[in-house]
């Protein structure tokens, strides 16, 4: 059973008195420990796709359907939902959405605060200890009392993709987590991240644009105008 399966995904949006359909049937299924790269144009829905996915949104209709190990998403109950985003899914998103007022650490502990409650002092040495080392894995292990504003954009998102790790998610979200960086950093930021996917058999769907960053993928799927139109294990670089 593959570990996450889309079938049929449909979604529009309303612009004024104007339909905007977004995703018009897109199908797609990703096996445990998979990088999937979504290649596609600005406006082709990879980003759609990627919300509903991750429990952020719904298709418009019943017949859309995402399962999770077998588990349809959106049968579950408003609290197994909150579940899923949390614990089972890190999103990374193209900007970093840092807090200004905490420190490198801080915004990485956060997530699993979060997720577990601000009051659990029995568990935060093991907490502040997994934040210290996905940023040192990061190279960040000098900036850790740093706050956002003294870091570069790579360093940023660099932060922001350990925070999505925090919990040790299932499936990590990326969309365009490279988008606003240079090639040598963005090559950085996924070299880095290929190391701990390595580690952890971590699954991985990046949207993307840039079939140079696609090629890092171990299959990459083309999206266009709103429906899955090709798939490659390797890209048409």
């Amino acid at each position: 059973m593959p570990l996450l399966e889309v079938q049929n995904l449909q979604k529009t949006y309303r612009l004024g008195r104007v339909s905007v359909p977004v995703l018009r049937g897109a199908s797609l299924s990703v096996e445990e420990g998979e990088f999937v790269a979504v290649l596609g144009a600005s406006g082709s829905g990879k980003s759609t796709l990627l919300h509903l996915i991750g429990g952020l949104d719904r298709p418009d209709r019943a017949e859309s359907v995402i399962r999770f190990q077998g588990e349809s998403i959106y049968g579950m109950s408003a609290g197994g939902l909150d579940r899923y985003r949390a614990r089972t899914v890190g999103f990374v998103f193209q900007f970093y959405h840092l807090l200004p007022e905490l420190n490198v650490l801080q915004n990485v502990m956060i997530a699993s605060m979060v997720r577990h409650g601000f009051a659990f002092s029995a568990r935060r040495t093991g907490v502040r200890a997994r934040a210290t080392g996905l940023l040192e894995a990061f190279g960040l292990g000098s900036r850790l009392r740093h706050r956002p504003a003294e870091l570069s954009g790579g360093e940023r998102q660099r932060v922001a993709i350990a925070r999505a790790l925090m919990n040790e998610p299932r499936l990590l979200l990326a969309d365009e987590p490279t988008g606003n960086l240079d090639r040598k950093t963005g090559d950085a930021i996924l070299d880095a991240l290929g190391r701990i996917r390595a580690e952890s058999r971590q699954t991985v769907i990046m949207v993307t644009h840039d079939a140079h960053v696609a090629a890092r993928a171990d299959r990459v799927v083309k999206l266009e105008d709103g429906c899955v139109v090709a798939e490659h294990s390797r890209p048409l670089v």
